[in-house]
């Protein structure tokens, strides 16, 4: 998961489609090709503004790769947590860095929501950072996911500067400094800028408006908060 990001967190605001070409089960290729489309097509800042990132299903990870520009980087939506072996279906991050696919979400709730993922999974991940500059935190209410509701720009600042506070206790100060955090749930075109005018909120996960042409406006809006 890299990062270009140093001891000042704000050279690149990140910004993650977490649906983008389309999470559900039944997206097609024709839908894929129209996201794709529409981002190739849009008018959005240099990579040392803000730093894009869609992440498809797994099976259309080569197609978007194929055909997205190249300022645009691809993640995967997953990973399983071992190297290799015999489980079957599950997807391992040597696997997504031999396709070229240099990040990955990891522990999204609707992973432990539904498939039954712990919360210690993820605190285990996080006590085997060994290089914090290859991180990006989000922070997603679990009740503005798909719900139309948004945490206010004071309330997402809020949790986004505690974030920000554990990391200076429990890992260092320049850690804390340097890493950027990510703000996700039902964020809009309507929404972002003031969002991204928080001292502490770094970036955007988006969910659905990552589907729509909104998700331009939404890229832009690193420019507002620059």
């Amino acid at each position: 998961m890299p990062s270009r990001c140093s001891l000042t967190r704000n050279i690149s605001m990140p910004v993650f489609a977490e649906e983008a070409s389309t999470s559900e089960p039944n997206g097609t290729v024709d839908q894929v090709d129209k996201i794709v489309k529409t981002l190739n097509d849009g008018q959005i800042p240099s990579t040392d503004v803000v730093e894009v990132v869609v992440s498809p299903p797994y099976v259309f990870i080569p197609v978007v790769k194929s055909q997205l520009r190249p300022e645009i980087q691809v993640a995967a939506q997953n990973c399983w947590v071992k190297k290799g072996g015999a489980y079957t279906g599950e997807v391992s991050a040597e696997m997504l860095v031999n396709l070229g696919v240099p990040w990955v979400i990891l522990g999204h709730s609707e992973r432990r929501a539904l498939l039954g993922e712990s919360n210690e999974e993820v605190v285990c991940f996080t006590e085997r950072i060994k290089d914090w500059s290859n991180v990006v935190i989000a922070y997603e209410p679990v009740w503005a996911i798909g719900t139309g509701k948004v945490a206010t720009p004071a309330q997402a600042q809020e949790v986004h500067a505690s974030l920000r506070d554990w990391l200076k206790t429990n890992v260092s100060p320049e850690v804390a400094e340097s890493t950027r955090i990510i703000y996700g749930g039902s964020v809009t075109a309507a929404n972002c800028n003031e969002l991204a005018g928080q001292p502490d909120v770094d970036g955007f996960l988006v969910g659905g408006a990552s589907l729509k042409p909104e998700f331009i406006d939404i890229i832009n809006s690193a420019t507002k908060s620059a």
